[in-house]
């Protein structure tokens, strides 16, 4: 039976229904954002619309130091957690060991541990003068791992909060591929890295771009992780943008940098919603 045709009145009812929350969305997310773009381009005294801002964050020497520490950072966080996921997660897929098994149960640990206090746990065990420098000690050793207060840390840290992300996406992805088809294709001959690279990956690549997505997202602009264990120089942007703001107290900057992160943000969403358009056409194509 086909459905009635909604009325003036009924299209009314649900607006007003809505209204409530659409007036929260745009007091708390539009309003802040409009205002920092548009607090952005002011000067520092209010008189009147400069790019002075934008033009220092990419003339600026520490200004790009900052920018290109961040941006190595968060690339080379994305790439190490992509690939330990995806081999945990094939891993975990296609292995049926009680090992296997184990670890399935426990790899979303790290998702429930605070950050702040996985930061200082990991800040007592690995710094120089923390427990596996003494137990080093104890043989005789003096072992200093040299990961605080570098790139290193940062990085150790964000795999650690990263990969189980990252795994629960692509394990997702790889327990919806029906183990039929890959016994069909290892039936009419084909090998384990034709089946991988020519069913398991193409399958399950729109969810390792949106891990790859929400990972870079939440590296470019991170604060807790480098602020703790980062160096002074460069520092990420997230730091970076708190001592624009609360040392310096330069807000219009502030702003500027603000809109910069944001905009780095959006490059990997970008860079999604062409995939999964393009993988859209390859459905409809049949290639």
């Amino acid at each position: 039976m086909p459905m009635k045709p909604r009325t003036w009145k009924t299209n009314l009812f649900i607006a007003l229904m809505l209204l409530p929350a659409l007036t929260v969305a745009l007091g708390i997310i539009a309003y802040p954002m409009l205002n920092t773009v548009w607090r952005s381009f002011q000067k520092a005294d209010g008189s009147g619309f400069t790019l002075e801002h934008y033009q220092f964050l990419f003339t600026d020497r520490v200004a790009l130091a900052n920018i290109w520490y961040t941006f190595w950072i968060t690339v080379v966080t994305v790439l190490f957690a992509v690939a330990i996921s995806y081999l945990l997660a094939m891993y975990l897929r296609f292995s049926n060991t009680k090992v296997s098994r184990v670890i399935s149960t426990l790899y979303l640990l790290p998702r429930f541990v605070p950050e702040l206090v996985a930061i200082y746990a990991m800040m007592t065990v690995v710094r120089d003068s923390g427990f596996l420098n003494r137990v080093s000690q104890l043989f005789g050793g003096n072992f200093k791992p040299g990961l605080l207060f570098n790139a290193k840390g940062i990085i150790m840290m964000n795999l650690w909060f990263n990969i189980a992300f990252a795994t629960m996406i692509i394990v997702a992805a790889l327990s919806q591929i029906p183990d039929s088809i890959i016994e069909s294709a290892r039936d009419v001959g084909a090998g384990k890295l034709k089946v991988f690279f020519k069913m398991i990956l193409p399958l399950s690549f729109k969810d390792v771009m949106i891990a790859m997505t929400f990972i870079f997202m939440s590296n470019i602009s991170s604060f807790t992780t480098p602020y703790l264990i980062g160096p002074n120089f460069p520092m990420m942007l997230g730091v970076y943008l708190r001592r624009q703001f609360q040392t310096n107290m330069d807000y219009e900057l502030s702003a500027a940098l603000s809109v910069v992160i944001f905009l780095f943000s959006s490059v990997s969403a970008i860079v999604y919603l062409y995939t999964n358009l393009k993988q859209k056409e390859w459905e409809k194509t049949g290639l």
